[in-house]
C-alpha cells in the first residue's frame, strides 16, 4: 500500500513539475515573443481616384507612410474588397523594389511618380514570392490593388492617380 501511495505521490510531483514548466514556457513566449501581426488590421483609409481612358474609378486605400507600415503592407491578408487597396508613400522619389513575402493575395502593383502619373504596372504578382518587383524608374508611391483590377479598369502607364499625395487635385 505504501509503495502504491509513494508511486502516486511521485507521479503527482512529476505532473506538477511538467505543468509548471509548460506554463512558464507559454508565459515566456507570450511576454518575449514577437507578436503575430493581426491579418485583419487596417491602416487609416482615404479616397483615391484612378483616371483612365475608360473613365474615373474610385477606391478606398489604406495609407502606409511609416517605415513599419510599408514593411508590413498587405502581408497576411487573405481577402480584400474589390474597391480597396493600399498606397505606399516613400516620402521621396527613388527606385523602389517590392516583394510578396507573406502575402497570400495576388496583387497589381502600380508604381507612381511624384506628379501622380503611373510609371509602371506589375500585374498579377505571385503570392508569397520573394522575387523583387521593381519600379523600373524612380517613383514616390506604389498602389496595390487586387490582381486583375488594373486590367479590368483599363489602367495603363501614363494614366493619373488623384490623391492628396499628388499636386493634381482639380
Amino acid at each position: 500500500m505504501r509503495l502504491c501511495m509513494s508511486f502516486f505521490a511521485d507521479l503527482k510531483t512529476r505532473i506538477s513539475s511538467i505543468l509548471v514548466a509548460f506554463l512558464m514556457l507559454i508565459y515566456s513566449n507570450a511576454v518575449f515573443a514577437e507578436p503575430m501581426p493581426d491579418p485583419n488590421a487596417v491602416f487609416p483609409t482615404e479616397a483615391l481616384e484612378l483616371v483612365t481612358r475608360n473613365g474615373s474609378f474610385k477606391f478606398s486605400v489604406e495609407i502606409a507612410d511609416e517605415a513599419e507600415e510599408r514593411s508590413r503592407g498587405l502581408m497576411f491578408r487573405k481577402t480584400m474588397l474589390p474597391t480597396h487597396g493600399m498606397i505606399f508613400d516613400f516620402g521621396k522619389t527613388s527606385p523602389v523594389m517590392m516583394w510578396m513575402q507573406n502575402t497570400p493575395l495576388s496583387l497589381d502593383m502600380i508604381f507612381i511618380k511624384q506628379d501622380g502619373v503611373i510609371a509602371r504596372i506589375a500585374n498579377d504578382t505571385v503570392p508569397f514570392s520573394t522575387a523583387i518587383v521593381s519600379s523600373g524608374e524612380p517613383v514616390s508611391h506604389v498602389l496595390e490593388l487586387n490582381a486583375g483590377m488594373a486590367r479590368q479598369i483599363g489602367l495603363q502607364r501614363g494614366d493619373k492617380v488623384i490623391h492628396a499625395f499628388f499636386n493634381n487635385q482639380n
